[in-house]
């Protein structure tokens, strides 16, 4: 039996729901396949990792008890398909083959197929929920911000993110059916084949979602000022800064991600200096006047572009996280010239990493201060009482919501 993209996403999904494994853990099963399969295998696991709970619920009722790992998450994916509106036939189908093709669940064919002809005749989560945060992250966002926001978030994350788009200053880039939002970063309509837009490859802009775009206008570079991108990769960041003429240092201790920024410098014709280096042990030759930390974190604000995290994730790294942050803040300021100033900023819904975090640097370093200006098209709703802004993932939840984030602007 030929692979296909719907075998590869049940490979995906074993490996992050039975082995721990994080989804780009798991490329090994695209091996072989079209990037179209590719791109439909690692969609089509996103969306069942969105639904695991409610798909559950569905099944249920078919199972006396649970199959295989393989064979379960063959009938959720089935499902997820069949809800979403794919025609019951070729998705029944090749489920089916699947399982009967397998070298140890064979057997269990017929049961794919009983299943899923139940299911088909009513593919639909009706009113259920969207699947809940688990327990260790939930309850901290609840005693954080309450429940109906943290069902607010969970709603939109059952949803597939946006793409948004940053654009180079000074070029118009016309795509259809894209929205402009208030802070200037371009929403693209579904189903948009990036690499085929007009100005990719004369590096017009750049994919970086509308709340990570917010961190260098909070920053406000200018041009010709040294400014150092602290944990710079995958380095949408660092072409925002290059783009507004500043001398970049952009600085990642990890190789491989940074040939992703490299990458997008060629294209757009951006230039920044590249260090591969740990930031605890690094030291500049001189002073910055600006820089810009998007420290490590929990990542619990992104769980719409990466919803493998819930499953993969317990919580037990935060702690670590929380340190090498402040070390990084410390170390950081440091390195500024005086009067600079100094971004701070977490992909992250946890005060630990949010709020506390800032807190603790002021305690820290008595001579600083939170400098409240907004960033252009930003919603003043956004400032956090305790200075900064906090972004969650369900603002803005009518145009399809934002990354969850959290950033401070340090002056010192």
């Amino acid at each position: 039996m030929a692979r296909t993209a719907r075998a590869a996403a049940v490979d995906m999904l074993d490996g992050v729901l039975g082995e721990g494994l994080l989804l780009s853990q798991c490329e090994a099963a695209l091996t072989g396949l079209s990037p179209a399969d590719r791109a439909r295998a690692q969609r089509l696991t996103a969306q069942v990792l969105r639904h695991v709970e409610p798909t559950d619920r569905l099944l249920k009722p078919f199972l006396r008890k649970a199959p295989p790992l393989t064979v379960l998450n063959t009938l959720r994916l089935a499902t997820v398909e069949l809800v979403l509106g794919e025609a019951a036939h070729g998705v029944v189908n090749e489920a089916v083959n699947m399982v009967r093709h397998h070298r140890r669940h064979a057997a269990l064919s017929g049961l794919v197929n009983a299943v899923l002809r139940r299911v088909a005749e009513n593919p639909s989560f009706g009113k259920q929920p969207p699947q809940r945060l688990p327990f260790w992250l939930r309850k901290p966002l609840v005693d954080a911000w309450g429940k109906p926001a943290v069902s607010a978030m969970e709603a939109v994350q059952a949803a597939p993110a946006p793409v948004d788009l940053t654009l180079r200053p000074g070029r118009d880039v016309g795509i259809e059916g894209a929205e402009a939002l208030p802070t200037g970063s371009l929403r693209l309509a579904p189903g948009v084949q990036v690499s085929a837009l007009p100005g990719y490859a004369t590096g017009d802009w750049w994919v970086q979602d509308a709340a990570a775009a917010l961190a260098v206008p909070l920053l406000a570079p200018q041009a010709g000022e040294r400014v150092l991108d602290l944990c710079a990769a995958p380095g949408g960041k660092t072409l925002q800064l290059a783009a507004a003429g500043a001398q970049v240092t952009a600085l990642d201790v990890n190789e491989s991600r940074m040939t992703r920024l490299r990458e997008n410098l060629a294209r757009t014709g951006l230039t920044a200096e590249v260090v591969v280096a740990d930031a605890l042990d690094w030291q500049p030759e001189a002073p910055f006047d600006a820089i810009l930390l998007d420290a490590p974190c929990s990542a619990t604000g992104t769980i719409r572009r990466h919803p493998d995290l819930p499953f993969v994730k317990d919580g037990s790294e935060l702690e670590a996280l929380v340190a090498l942050q402040a070390a990084l803040i410390d170390r950081a300021l440091g390195w500024l010239k005086p009067g600079g100033r100094l971004v701070f900023c977490t992909c992250s819904l946890l005060p630990e990493e949010g709020e506390a975090q800032l807190a603790a640097a002021l305690a820290r370093h008595p001579a600083l201060r939170v400098d409240d200006t907004l960033p252009p098209g930003a919603d003043p709703a956004w400032r956090a009482p305790a200075g900064g802004l906090r972004l969650r993932p369900d603002y803005w939840a009518e145009r399809g919501g934002m990354d969850g984030f959290f950033m401070a602007r340090l002056a010192r």
